[in-house]
């Protein structure tokens, strides 16, 4: 019995059940997160859309993802992304992919809105994911002011400032988001394509996706009122400009006045 005492009152026992108390709620934690967004990320559709969206598949994408999209070398398993993913990537023409390369770039769409869906409600019903956003939020009427402040923090790192885009490590880049609808801003959010991150609604809530597709489309519409925004790089670009533009208006003063001296 001692000998037990003296083990619970080891300094090290309070901090390994606290760490094992931390552990386990965290496990709980992720768990309960995860049902719920695969909850209310699946989408129903009809039979005869999977139906068709299978056919579709297996004509066009099982080369590359393989039968029953269980992936290939080729190309990665879709067990799961969800149909935002499917309608980002079909949509925005980057799938079917038109050679391989650092990332899928955006080209003409191959299939209508309908097959899109098709394709969209195949992928769906192998396995939960992200489905695809509904009206309400993606009409604009957010907070434009809270939107551009969450876009600064969590996306200018890589889209740039002012949304421009901007460049990233071996050949990858972040694309300018100007001309892009807003369902495919929101698709790429809770997706991932790419190089960029998740941002599951556990970490933008889908309120705030709104907001941020209301600020970009604010700063769409308004354009550079301040002139050429030369690429929206800042003060950087701005200065270059200037020391170019000065340096040579210098150069050529200074050959005319010497030609008049001679």
């Amino acid at each position: 019995m001692k000998a037990l005492s003296q083990k619970r009152r080891h300094p090290l026992a309070a901090i390994a059940l606290l760490l094992m108390g931390l552990l386990i709620t965290g496990g709980l934690y992720a768990v309960a997160t995860t049902v719920n967004e695969a909850k209310a990320s699946t989408t129903s559709y009809s039979a005869d859309d999977v139906e068709e969206g299978g056919k579709l598949f297996a004509a066009n994408c099982a080369t590359c993802h393989g039968m029953g999209a269980s992936g290939t070398d080729a190309g990665p398993s879709l067990v799961g992304v969800g149909a935002a993913s499917v309608d980002f990537q079909v949509g925005t023409g980057r799938m079917p992919m038109q050679m391989n390369g650092p990332q899928a770039m955006k080209k003409p769409v191959q299939f209508n809105d309908e097959q899109t869906n098709q394709l969209a409600a195949y992928v769906a019903s192998l396995g939960a994911g992200p489905a695809i956003p509904e009206e309400g939020l993606l009409d604009e009427g957010g907070d434009a002011a809270a939107g551009g402040e969450l876009f600064r923090v969590n996306c200018a790192m890589c889209h740039n400032a002012a949304a421009a885009g901007g460049a990233l490590t071996r050949g990858k880049f972040a694309p300018a988001l100007a001309d892009v609808s807003g369902k495919h801003i929101y698709e790429a959010m809770v997706t991932g394509p790419q190089n960029m991150p998740v941002f599951s609604d556990s970490n933008i809530t889908p309120e705030d996706k709104r907001d941020i597709i209301t600020f970009l489309k604010q700063i769409e519409t308004t354009g550079s009122p301040g002139g050429a925004d030369l690429g929206s790089l800042g003060p950087v670009a701005e200065g270059l400009f200037v020391w170019v533009a000065g340096l040579g208006v210098i150069i050529a003063f200074t050959i005319w006045l010497t030609s008049r001296t001679s």
